[in-house]
């Protein structure tokens, strides 16, 4: 819960509060201009500010970018509302970390798999791929690539849990055959290699990008 810091609690509490009733946290700011409140009752902040406080507020760095990730994967916000907000917070917890996940997210990052791997490729000196790239498969269906080096004609796929499902499964399978009959190389990576073994994986696309004629810069 967020309270404005010249507010305090009030005298009379209930006397007896719901067994069931879960903890509440009280966080207090003495930052909240208008436009990051919602008209409504009771008095709420905007999605926008509510995300970039619990990003703040998380107890991990990976639950602070997951929590923006899917707030702008279900379309509660765009990546510019986040940004004006932080704006506005000069002092907000974790705003390095909150800006640079914003800047991935509006690269086109939609998941936290993706993000460790548009980071993975800065820290390792890899050029940054495009995210979610829209491309036509061989029956004219839109497809979307997880990660494209457009210049080299590099896929990178990265697959969560829900790629060992049979029918997903099959439609990887389909949608890799039209990469590689198109003439492009393919990689694929689970999502918990490109965290637990990144140097492996870095390892992996600076074969591929130098086999297609990259070159590293200096």
């Amino acid at each position: 819960m967020l309270v404005p810091a010249h507010r305090r609690a009030g005298r009379t509490l209930p006397g007896r509060l719901p067994i069931d009733m879960a903890a509440v946290v009280v966080h207090r700011t003495s930052v909240l201009p208008a436009a990051h409140l919602q008209l409504a009752r009771p008095p709420r902040t905007t999605t926008a500010r509510a995300l970039v406080d619990a990003a703040g507020w998380a107890r991990t760095v990976d639950q602070a970018q997951a929590t923006l990730a899917a707030g702008c994967q279900q379309r509660r916000v765009v990546p510019t509302e986040l940004t004006a907000v932080l704006d506005a917070l000069p002092r907000a917890p974790r705003r390095a970390l909150i800006r640079q996940t914003v800047a991935d997210i509006a690269g086109g990052a939609e998941a936290l798999s993706e993000i460790d791997f548009v980071k993975l490729c800065r820290r390792h000196g890899l050029p940054a791929p495009r995210l979610q790239q829209r491309r036509a498969d061989a029956s004219g269906r839109t497809r979307w690539l997880d990660a494209y080096w457009r210049e080299w004609g590099l896929h990178v796929e990265i697959d969560g849990a829900h790629h060992m499902d049979v029918r997903q499964w099959a439609a990887d399978m389909r949608r890799q055959n039209d990469v590689w009959t198109a003439g492009d190389r393919i990689l694929r990576f689970p999502a918990w290699l490109v965290r637990a073994r990144p140097e492996e994986v870095a390892a992996s696309l600076r074969r591929a990008l130098t086999a297609a004629g990259w070159r590293p810069v200096g």
